[in-house]
């Protein structure tokens, strides 16, 4: 929805300067005003001025966001924040007054989700707040003038962007953080969040990379390798099993430079955070790049043999040619690759590997291709993302020879024959699994769960099963999944953890949070009192100063009512 001035706001603080006129100075400047009589009695001038006067924290909000678990951890933590100060989010968009839209600039479907979604909300005239990756590496695009905007640094200060977006102001925030020059992982991983599984915790140990992959937009987006000091991360995982989470997730960008940029690694992380995991809980691990982790195969290997550490690890080869590899800027080559993968499958017994594949790179010849099947075929990945190459503007693989359309789209069809000609789990009929109850499946028929390799298996839904680790005897098996039966009198473990928070309840508030919205829903806002709109609030991570706004609000308030009276 267009903002209700063209002009683009940088920080709130920018809103009211010294030299603006108050409302005394608008009142004595209207000299050669000549008095007329009124055309509305007093009572319609008050329900009037009641309509025009909006208090912000008291609106619905509904949340989309596409893309990686990283994005994911980005929307609970503004939810949260959003629900601890007075909004209500919503799953329902239509009835929402206002849509955050938290964005993907991975692949073209993604955005182009994005966009219509930012068109429809147009349509229904809700008010929009942009954010995630497509609006930092792209900010100046045409679809997003207008609209206010978060950086993906900036997720702590949407309480503020959403505020002013309620009152018809476009803001953006895209900087940096930084801390004596510099670059910080960014916003805190104290803030209250909601989590979209209570079950599950999704902790950012680091943001940006330190690849320069030719096709990669969001590198554009979430920058250079900026990791979270480990005490910080360690903390955050104590304080989810309080709440009750008995699964967590680590993400990045790349997890396995994790601590290059702090003088530390990721076996170092993951030895500190193992001592805190209450037995019943699993800890997984993200994606990682086969330069980074090769430095640490002893190590990864004791770590994903720990019994509260699923035994699986994301490594995406992309393509099993080197000189497509060289052309993606990926800095290994396929023998790399074959390295971690032989390993880990040695030392890590039953280890699942998961990989990517990019269909159709530019230049990407039959032979190239022809190398990427064999690979697949060798390893029989039991977890395979195929994708088709997009071209993504502004990259270097955007001003490559593209392959033709065609050609991609039979090469992805192919690749996906191969994929799903083999079943990697029917030898696994009749054993017995201790397997982790973490969701529901999407037909609502089970409960889904997973074993110590992170295989997904799906078990009755019998409602004391929820978050807790079961022993199961497998019965049937699919391409992407197994059934299992629990198994005779088998033992429940659980975890040594509180009660799991009620879906949508917020995570981790702060004192001053929770004084906040104690107070907000113990007093009925008085919309005459202008002590109402001066009022101070102090969030904890936001910094956040409402004085100068309550002044300017009310100086509009009052520039307005006089007209009213002239």
């Amino acid at each position: 929805m267009p903002a209700a001035c063209d002009s683009l706001v940088d920080d709130i603080e920018d809103m009211v300067s010294a030299h603006d006129p108050k409302p005394h100075d608008r009142q004595f400047a209207r000299k050669n005003i000549v008095p007329r009589s009124r055309k509305r009695n007093q009572q319609q001038n008050t329900e009037d001025l009641l309509v025009d006067s909006v208090i912000p924290g008291t609106q619905k909000v509904w949340m989309k966001t596409w893309g990686c678990s990283h994005n994911s951890s980005d929307g609970e933590y503004m939810a949260g924040q959003l629900a601890a100060s007075g909004y209500k989010m919503t799953e329902n968009p239509s009835e929402a007054d206002l849509w955050l839209l938290n964005s993907c600039t991975v692949k073209n479907p993604a955005e182009d989700h994005f966009r219509n979604s930012i068109k429809k909300a147009k349509e229904q005239n809700k008010k929009v707040v942009v954010a995630g990756c497509v609006p930092q590496a792209q900010p100046r695009m045409e679809y997003l003038k207008g609209l206010s905007v978060i950086g993906v640094q900036q997720i702590d200060r949407v309480v503020e962007v959403v505020d002013e977006t309620i009152k018809g102001h476009s803001i953006r925030l895209l900087g940096q953080k930084k801390d004596n020059g510099k670059r910080l992982g960014g916003a805190r991983l104290d803030l209250p969040k909601i989590r979209k599984n209570p079950l599950i915790e999704i902790i950012s140990i680091n943001t940006g990379c330190l690849n320069a992959c030719t096709y990669c937009k969001t590198k554009h987006a979430r920058g250079d390798l900026a990791s979270y000091p480990i005490e910080e991360l360690v903390e955050r995982a104590q304080q989810s099993f309080l709440e009750g989470v008995c699964e967590i997730w680590l993400t990045s960008e790349d997890t396995g430079a994790y601590g290059r940029d702090i003088g530390t690694d990721l076996p170092t992380l993951l030895w500190q955070l193992v001592e805190v995991i209450p037995e019943g809980a699993m800890l997984r691990l993200g994606m990682t790049n086969p330069p980074y982790i090769l430095e640490h195969l002893e190590e990864m290997a004791k770590i994903l043999n720990h019994p509260r550490v699923y035994a699986f690890l994301h490594v995406p080869v992309q393509s099993a040619s080197d000189s497509v590899l060289m052309d993606m800027k990926r800095e290994y080559c396929v023998a790399d690759f074959k390295r971690v993968v032989d390993f880990l499958k040695e030392k890590v017994p039953g280890i699942t590997i998961a990989t990517d594949i990019i269909c159709g790179f530019p230049g990407e010849t039959d032979e190239d291709f022809k190398e990427t099947m064999e690979l697949v075929n060798e390893y029989k990945f039991p977890s395979l993302f195929i994708n088709q190459f997009y071209v993504r503007p502004g990259t270097p693989a955007a001003k490559m020879q593209q392959v033709q359309p065609q050609v991609k789209k039979q090469r992805t069809k192919e690749l996906s024959q191969l994929f799903h000609s083999y079943n990697p789990y029917d030898h696994k009929i009749g054993q017995k699994q201790h397997v982790l109850v973490t969701e529901e499946s999407f037909d609502g028929q089970y409960y889904v769960a997973h074993n110590k390799f992170y295989e997904q298996v799906l078990v009755p839904k019998i409602p004391e099963f929820k978050g807790k680790m079961i022993e199961v005897e497998i019965y049937e098996t699919g391409k992407h999944f197994m059934k299992g039966q629990p198994f005779g009198n088998a033992k429940v473990f659980t975890p040594s953890i509180a009660k799991p928070l009620e879906k949508g309840e917020v995570s981790g508030l702060t004192t001053e949070f929770t004084t906040l919205r104690q107070n907000s829903s113990n007093s009925k806002p008085d919309l005459h009192s202008p002590e109402l709109l001066c009022q101070t609030w102090t969030l904890s991570g936001f910094g956040l100063k409402l004085v100068s706004v309550g002044l300017a609000v009310f100086a509009v308030i009052v520039a307005y009512a006089m007209e009213k009276l002239y």
